[in-house]
């Protein structure tokens, strides 16, 4: 560490927090100095070729000479790969068991030496070398994965042709990319040795070629997307240290998920592993090289863990149905937590908080929630409460209650540890914190001082954690939201989190911070929800997490993070709704004005009239930022949200419905363009608008100054919202876009559920084309527990010139018996 380091340290945190982060690093880099041995001679090898295969049910296992592959293909067309001896389960992603084998689905010879699976869905072909290629039922190339290379210490030595099979070196001068350079193996025969990173199990590196037009999406939150550019996109949930703007990464939410679209299909592929890797894209080129493509291809660097993949293949609304299928549906938010809600570290008291809240209700201007950060607790320790600030806090609770506002409460997951803290005694007692490989106690820094962290991957710890929440529902918070869970220990220096020898439980199997980093966040979302479903069982808890991993989606969404202030944070706040709902999690949004600094009035509104159309719309600041209320930025930008904030209320059973079916079928609320038509090149690089649902595109204005913007549109009929005008896609068309409004385009023939102005259900059918039809679906709330809800269809239709909406039966068609509003035409 050099002085500006430390200086830096202390200037953010303080002299004193400044001094304790400096020690904390200096003891982490101790603790994996002796924790972690560093890595000795390595061998390296490759598959080999096939020697015999042996078939199973869906699939089967083929032995090559060096390795094992295990292949299944699922009943719903999943494919499933796991080399030497890698099964689908223990998986911290999947719900439990994983799919059942397709029985149709058998392993038979193929050309070459080779072999493979022939299912409705997908095709998977092995070659003899050890490459997986999956393809259409046409026999068109949607992915093919080369064979892997691992790297494993030369002391292992195990029956080779096998599970776990020894290592075999490679021939002299192979060369694998990674890293931004090339490693190099060296010597001949046994004794041939790589140079490389990290310790532990064998690292290992797949490369992947997709077709050349491909375009890749996901891996988690990433600022710089939604698509993903060519370039190295690393796998370790991280802090990046204060605001973060497109060019960060990585960031709070990692995942080895890839959703790549191309003109043969849309597919995802997920490497279920989660140690600290590293994905290099590169982006292929029709007609390279002597009139041939060059694909596309990807490749996986992990530095241990199982080799293990899952491909999911179809319409890209069958790819994310099949992918909840396997990873959990999505949880279901309280119908409340789709309103507007607002947040700040920094209210300071319970004075502040209805100061605020009565600025709403005196401009009339709706709110659902107030969420409480880090400040409202007694000196930053978790399951505490400030009597000074907050003298009663159930109280006010049930004062907001009563307008129609809840209160949400921030939870960290570093427990101060100190005695008679009774939060860290009885972690104490229940042997609930991280250790280190000596059995010590593992410490870290975060905001109440030294602080030890539960081991959210033990069932007991995560038994006990969840029990705690009690404490905040007699608060009277209806909520939660995770912080500093990737888990976070503040460091001038080095990596922000804890040692990477520190030991878990990891389900009792044990393992060490390298399996368990990427994971904590998810283990702690699942505490949080499990315990509060119990504490509360006939509530839907509303829980959303900075930190998370595959499948988090089961225990609540996500949220952008501390996005910095500014034009490029406005437009990453898109980038990482639109990614993260490709991976699996629909519910999540920015921090509205962004988290630091002060925004102009018009960067405000811009932001504002955006987290409108969200599903996550929260306005949340820092503790020395400005003001996010929006009546701080004058009356013109107040009059200009409240017209933002109505809409969102008036399509509140749109989204309801958008929240159910998301549970449902596993589609995000918040779609990129090329959502229905996937094989339309020009929307794939389409990154500034968004469909919601299928009735609405949303184009927002992301540029200072713009008061006018193109909005490319997919095929079929659309309407402008606001004037009616119709326009036929696809197509680019330049719309206007006062500081009053962004535009926001109609499918010609949707049904939309929306308020009337009684309040009550209603809804608003956009004209169907002539000689089109149209239609929507509609699930009405049925409360905030587990009401069965049902899923109504409508249809439009014209007939003799005039709209004809029906609702459609099983019996057949029927009246629509709620009031209906005709737009368009």
């Amino acid at each position: 560490m050099d002085g500006r380091e430390l200086l830096r340290s202390v200037k953010v945190f303080g002299s004193v927090r400044g001094w304790r982060t400096v020690r904390a690093a200096w003891r982490q880099r101790r603790t994996d100095a002796w924790g972690l041995p560093p890595r000795g001679p390595e061998r390296a090898r490759v598959p080999g070729l096939a020697t015999e295969a042996e078939a199973a049910p869906g699939g089967g296992t083929i032995r090559f000479a060096r390795s094992s592959l295990r292949i299944c293909v699922s009943s719903g067309g999943t494919v499933f790969w796991g080399w030497d001896g890698a099964g689908p389960l223990p998986s911290y992603a999947l719900t439990g068991e994983a799919p059942d084998p397709d029985p149709r689905a058998s392993l038979e010879p193929d050309t070459d030496g080779g072999w493979r699976i022939v299912s409705e869905r997908v095709t998977v072909a092995v070659s003899r070398h050890g490459a997986v290629e999956v393809r259409t039922p046409g026999g068109v190339m949607l992915r093919r994965d080369l064979p892997p290379r691992w790297w494993e210490p030369v002391a292992a030595t195990v029956p080779t042709g096998g599970p776990g099979a020894m290592a075999v070196a490679a021939e002299p001068g192979v060369q694998v990319a990674g890293r931004g350079a090339r490693e190099q193996v060296t010597g001949t025969g046994s004794g041939a040795q790589v140079a490389g990173a990290g310790a532990g199990g064998a690292r290992w590196v797949q490369r992947s070629e997709v077709p050349a037009d491909a375009r890749f999406f996901g891996l988690g939150g990433r600022s710089a997307g939604p698509r993903l550019r060519g370039g190295s996109y690393r796998l370790w949930n991280t802090d990046p240290k204060g605001s973060f703007g497109p060019g960060d990464d990585p960031l709070y939410l990692t995942m080895p998920v890839q959703f790549v679209v191309s003109d043969a299909g849309t597919h995802l592929a997920f490497h279920d592993n989660s140690w600290d890797g590293r994905v290099t894209l590169a982006e292929g080129e029709e007609g390279a090289g002597s009139g041939h493509d060059r694909p596309g291809t990807s490749e996986v660097r992990m530095e241990g863990g199982p080799l293990r993949c899952w491909v999911v293949v179809g319409t890209p609304a069958r790819v994310l149905h099949g992918w909840a299928a396997l990873t959990g549906a999505p949880a279901l938010p309280p119908d409340w937590a789709l309103g507007p809600q607002h947040a700040r570290w920094g209210f300071g008291s319970a004075r502040e908080v209805r100061r605020v809240v009565a600025g709403y209700r005196e401009r009339g201007l709706p709110l659902s929630a107030v969420h409480l950060d880090i400040d409202h607790y007694d000196a930053h320790r978790v399951f505490t409460v400030d009597r000074e600030r907050f003298p009663d806090l159930p109280g006010l609770a049930a004062e907001l209650r009563e307008q129609g506002v809840r209160l949400v409460s921030i939870v960290d997951p570093g427990v101060h540890a100190e005695p008679g803290n009774a939060v860290y005694d009885a972690g104490r007692a229940a042997d609930a914190f991280v250790k280190d490989p000596r059995g010590g106690e593992v410490r870290g820094v975060v905001w109440p001082g030294e602080c030890a962290y539960p081991d959210f991957t033990d069932p007991a710890v995560r038994e006990w954690w969840g029990g705690l929440y009690e404490e905040r529902l007699r608060q009277g918070f209806a909520g939660v939201w995770h912080d500093m869970n990737e888990p976070v220990s503040f460091a001038p220096f080095g990596d922000m989190t804890l040692p990477r020898s520190a030991r878990h439980s990891l389900e009792g199997r044990g393992g060490d911070h390298r399996e368990a980093h990427n994971v904590y966040g998810l283990a702690m979302a699942r505490a949080g929800y499990e315990g509060l479903l119990r504490l509360r069982p006939d509530e839907r808890p509303f829980l959303f997490s900075r930190s998370g991993w595959a499948g988090m989606q089961r225990y609540g969404g996500t949220w952008s993070g501390d996005v910095s202030t500014g034009w490029p944070g406005l437009r990453a706040s898109l980038a990482l709704v639109l990614g993260l709902g490709l991976c699996g999690v629909p519910y999540s949004g920015p921090d509205v004005g962004g988290f630091d600094g002060s925004p102009t009035p018009e960067l405000f509104l811009r932001w504002y009239q955006l987290g409108a159309w969200l599903p996550l719309f929260r306005t949340h600041a820092a503790i020395g930022a400005g003001r996010r209320e929006p009546w701080e930025f004058g009356p013109e930008v107040l009059e200009h949200a409240r017209v933002a904030l109505a809409e969102r209320e008036r399509l509140r059973p749109y989204f309801t419905t958008l929240a159910r079916l998301a549970r449902m079928t596993g589609a995000p609320y918040v779609r990129p363009l090329w959502w229905g038509t996937p094989e339309d090149r020009v929307l794939r690089d389409c990154e500034d608008a968004f469909l919601l649902g299928d009735a609405l595109l949303v184009a927002p204005v992301l540029t200072r100054g713009a008061d006018r913007r193109a909005v490319r549109l997919p095929r079929g009929r659309w309407y402008d919202t606001t004037t009616g005008q119709g326009y036929e896609g696809p197509g680019q068309v330049l719309l206007d876009a006062p500081l009053s409004r962004i535009p926001v385009l109609a499918r010609a023939g949707a049904v939309l559920p929306v308020r009337g102005e009684d309040g009550e259900l209603a809804l608003e059918v956009w004209a169907p084309a002539a000689g089109r039809t149209g239609g929507g679906l509609v699930v009405r709330d049925a409360g905030d527990g587990w009401e069965t809800a049902e899923i109504e269809r409508y249809q439009s239709r014209l007939a003799d010139g005039r709209v004809v909406v029906e609702r459609v039966t099983d019996g057949g068609v029927e009246a629509v018996g709620l009031p209906v509003v005709v737009r368009g035409g």
